[in-house]
């Protein structure tokens, strides 16, 4: 499941006439980027939850030449509903699957999906969910404690703190979590953690979600200069 239905507010450059998931990296939406890594990875059939400008992501998604024995699907998940809701409407499409795979739209890495599958299989929880230690914004200062002597400066460190970075493996319990208004990332993670139902798989390689205009900016360079570390596929 890709969660494609949000408004990309912070986008605002691009998103007025198209959704954020087609926004481009290389020519191409950032949506096939996130497809093409799974589709490299073994991935075949994937549901893509819509709702802002959905007609023009299932347009694309209709016109475009996938690899063989991929299957890309959309369903309106509707204009307001939340990531956690989305997720619940695609529920009856999951028939007969013991457990899938989430993600957002805006998002690359060069994940091992096979070894957060690994990982999902192995603790046996219901959910696990990818987390990542973003590169900071700015530059650091860094102060002696005691008399605020500077000591030096660190340009754009990695945090020190993980977030959550997309790229979820769940069994199909965990929908359970879910109904139509819930926000993902607030009550429904909240309450797998308190049920000891969530494991955080620590992916410490390239991670970047495009939020902002600047953020497109920088994948569009990585992806010029030949080197991007999210794609997977020749």
């Amino acid at each position: 499941m890709i969660l494609c239905g949000g408004r990309g507010t912070r986008l605002q450059e691009h998103t007025q006439e198209i959704p954020k998931p087609l926004v481009e990296i290389g020519g191409m939406p950032i949506l096939w980027h996130v497809i093409r890594l799974y589709a490299a990875q073994g991935f075949r059939r994937f549901l893509l939850a819509t709702g802002y400008k959905g007609e023009l992501i299932e347009r694309w998604a209709a016109d475009c030449e996938w690899p063989d024995g991929v299957d890309v699907r959309c369903q309106d998940t509707g204009l307001q509903t939340p990531t956690g809701g989305r997720i619940k409407l695609l529920e009856e499409q999951l028939s007969g699957e013991e457990r899938f795979c989430a993600t957002y739209s805006d998002g690359v890495a060069d994940i091992d999906l096979a070894a957060l599958l690994e990982f999902h299989s192995r603790h046996g929880a219901l959910a696990s969910m990818t987390v990542v230690r973003p590169e900071l914004q700015f530059g650091v200062t860094e102060l002696d404690a005691a008399d605020g002597r500077v000591t030096g400066f660190r340009e754009k460190p990695r945090s020190e703190h993980w977030i959550n970075g997309g790229f979820f493996c769940m069994q199909r319990e965990a929908l359970n979590y879910l109904d139509e208004d819930s926000v993902l990332e607030r009550r429904p993670l909240e309450r797998l953690a308190a049920d000891d139902e969530l494991r955080a798989y620590r992916h410490e390689g390239f991670w970047e979600c495009m939020d902002t205009y600047k953020d497109a900016v920088a994948l569009n360079d990585l992806w010029a200069s030949g080197q991007a570390p999210w794609r997977l596929w020749r």
